[in-house]
């Protein structure tokens, strides 16, 4: 019985103690794989308590997804999180807004100090997502999804035209990737934590533009596009990382430059076809639009009745006398 009892305690430990052991061990794991030889004894322990770690969180899985699911039925704030789109739209559009803003002013405050086209070049780029995210939050904190069609139409259109103008630092950005002299070197396990993030990052992008293009706001869709677009470029950046971090001397110089040229050329393509687009397609729903609301102004004119349009009283209407005569008669 004690022996049963002693593995019931370690398989299953305070929630305390989960949240200490995770930090702890991911920590300690790091550092060995850096810092200590495979046969140091730090590295033993790492690896034992990094095992042991992965062990009771894998037995506590299922309680914890029976915790999520109960807190997703009976947290109202849950609840408001996972039903209101609009609310996720706008935590999402001012966290990138704040974030897109603040790095521009960094980067160009180092641009004028190091005096450095790369600096001002990424200064374009963060100010034209900070200007375009600005313009759909300025929507999305007044009015519903589809509310007004029309306006965030000319919003989505909007920002079709920034997308070809952040295109130009985009160029700059890519020209730099493709003939500096190299990109920065990291460790494989940043390398590598840097590729799990922006396939997560391009991941999530895609099934949130499908998602929401679904609710029928123009104004959702781009705000889901300009994410798309940071996560493409994302893969640029992880693609310089790789081919420094992982060179073995296989890639040559001028093979990189390559890779990267054609990378950065399908990027910036994409980039823009994609305001060309939001252009064209803004446009035409606008006139759509407009064409159905004159048409439906026509049809309600048909339809009203001669005596709500003035006509049959004989007074206040352009009718000419021999008319009216007509009427009396």
């Amino acid at each position: 019985m004690k022996f049963k009892k002693l593995c019931k305690t370690l398989l299953f430990p305070p929630v305390a103690i989960l949240f200490v052991l995770l930090p702890v061990s991911v920590v300690l794991l790091v550092h060995s794989v850096i810092f200590e030889g495979a046969g140091a004894v730090v590295s033993y322990v790492s690896y034992v308590l990094a095992a042991y770690t992965l062990i009771i969180w894998c037995v506590r899985i299922p309680s914890i997804v029976r915790f999520l699911k109960r807190f997703k039925n009976e947290n109202k704030y849950a609840q408001r999180w996972l039903t209101d789109a609009q609310l996720r739209i706008n935590v999402s559009l001012y966290g990138s807004l704040l974030w897109n803003t603040a790095y521009a002013v960094l980067q160009l405050g180092l641009g004028f100090w190091h005096q450095s086209v790369w600096y001002w070049a990424l200064a374009g780029y963060y100010i034209c997502l900070a200007v375009m995210r600005f313009f759909l939050v300025r929507y999305t904190h007044k009015y519903k999804p589809g509310e007004l069609i029309p306006k965030e139409l000319k919003k989505y259109r909007a920002c079709g035209v920034v997308f070809l103008v952040m295109n130009l630092a985009l160029s700059a950005i890519i020209f730099f990737r493709v003939f500096g002299e190299g990109g920065y070197h990291h460790h494989a396990i940043t390398a590598i934590a840097m590729a799990t993030y922006t396939t997560i990052s391009l991941t999530v992008a895609i099934r949130n533009l499908v998602k929401y293009s679904k609710l029928g706001s123009p104004v959702y869709v781009a705000a889901k596009i300009i994410s798309l677009t940071t996560a493409c470029v994302s893969v640029l950046t992880l693609e310089s990382t790789m081919l420094t971090t992982f060179n073995d001397g296989t890639v040559t110089p001028v093979m990189r430059k390559l890779l990267l040229g054609i990378s950065g050329g399908v990027i910036s393509a994409f980039i823009i076809g994609l305001g060309i687009y939001m252009i064209v397609d803004g446009s035409k729903k606008l006139k759509r639009l407009k064409e159905k609301e004159e048409n439906n102004g026509s049809e309600r004119t048909g339809n009203v009745p001669l005596r709500l349009l003035g006509k049959g009283t004989g007074r206040n209407t352009g009718d000419s006398e021999e008319v009216r005569s007509a009427r009396r008669e």
